[in-house]
This record gives structure tokens, sequence and C-alpha cells, in this order.
């Protein structure tokens, strides 16, 4: 699949299945997987500067940040999720939404100081050119707070098997480990990680297992990176 077919089916899955995840993602934010990622990217990122929530969904994650004190722009590939956004957060008029291809952010070059890319750089054709387009819209010493799944996460389940079968699908096939390595090799600093359990996994009885070993058994793995002060 090139890279425009791959743009055109993600945008169309994800219309489709947009009141699906609005029905779910208070929950997954407030008491689920996503409940500790504002805290984690809270404790590396000051609160009150521009933050560009690549990925937003349905806006429940971008109201929290905004609710932590931080000026958000909400982006998503899904015109139909930024409708529900903007419902989401009608009591946050100073939010701005904007439908928007992440390889090319509708931002100027390092106008943002952070971004938050949660379970969004899996479901692209060409995730090198995604890091640097994010890259290029962050300041020198800037932040960037990356979700991925782990590779039996049920999304992976669903939206990647079936290219063993010889369908085209909208998920990559990377894994945490290989989004660290090309991380750092692209002027990146890791700050900052973590994982999400899959549920019946506790991480405490796992101290002997090497961080590889953890992230295969994780939901997601949170990475906080700092662009280089030179890129």
């Amino acid at each position: 699949m090139n890279l425009h077919t791959w743009h055109k089916e993600s945008e169309k899955e994800w219309d489709v299945f947009a009141p699906m995840w609005a029905k779910n993602s208070q929950e997954m934010w407030e008491s689920g997987s996503r409940k500790n990622i504002i805290p984690f990217f809270s404790e590396y990122v000051p609160s009150g500067v521009k933050v560009a929530d690549i990925g937003c969904g349905d806006g429940v994650g971008s109201l929290k940040l905004a609710e932590a004190g931080f000026e958000v722009t909400l982006v998503d590939l899904s015109n139909v999720m930024i409708e529900f956004a903007k419902g989401k957060t009608a009591l946050r008029p100073e939010l701005s939404f904007i439908q928007g291809d992440f390889y090319e952010l509708p931002f100027k070059d390092e106008e943002m100081d952070a971004a938050l890319v949660i379970n969004s750089l899996e479901y692209t054709g060409e995730p090198l050119m995604v890091m640097k387009e994010i890259q290029r819209v962050i300041k020198p010493g800037g932040y960037a707070c990356f979700g991925i799944l782990g590779p039996t996460a049920e999304p992976r389940k669903k939206f990647s098997f079936q290219r063993l079968l010889g369908d085209k699908v909208i998920m990559n096939t990377m894994q945490a480990w290989e989004f660290e390595k090309m991380a750092t090799e692209t002027g990146w600093k890791v700050v900052a990680d973590t994982g999400v359990a899959k549920r019946g996994v506790d991480f405490a009885k796992l101290g002997h297992f090497s961080k590889e070993l953890k992230q295969a058994v994780s939901f997601m793995w949170l990475f906080l990176l700092q662009k280089e002060e030179d890129q």
C-alpha cells in the first residue's frame, strides 16, 4: 500500500471508528490504560507551554492537558474525531482544532514547545517521516511524549494481523524497542520511559526481566523524548 492510499484508508477507518472510540475514551484516560499519561508528561514538561496533541482523537486527553495548564492545539486526521473533540471541550474555548496530515503538520518550524503522540505513530506508513516532521515543529530542547502499543495489544490484533493474509492494513509493525532506536538515531534524547501493563501482568513481579521483555508484555510503552539542542 503506497503512502497516499495508507493515508486515505487510515482516515476512513478512524472516521468510522470515531463514535465507538468516543464512548470509551473517558474511561481510558481516567482509570484505564491512559490514566498515567498526563502525570508522566507533566513531570517533565513545564506547565504553560504550547503542546500539539497529534492524533488527539475525541479530545479527552487534550482537555486533561489543558486542565493541567498547557496551551493545547488538537490535530487529528479524522474530521469526525475533531467534531467529537469540539463537543467534549466546548467549555475550553481557548483550545484550537486542526484536521491535519501528520506528514505535513500545520505548524511553522520550531513553533511548538512539546507534542503528545499517543498510539498515533503506529497508524502511519512511514513513521520515520512523521518523526522528522514532529521534530521540525518542536523547539530545540523541547519535548515529545510517545505511546507505542505493545506487540499483543488488542488494536494490533484488529488492525495489523490481516497483513499476513495479504490484506491492506493501516498499522505498521514497529515495536517499542525499534521506536527507541529510531528516535535516538534521529536527534532525540530519551528523558524517561515507563510501561503500561496489560491486564493480568504485574510489572512488580518482573524485576529481573530486561526492559525489552517487559515491553513485550506491555499494552503500551511511554517515552518522554527531548529534541537535541543542535537539531
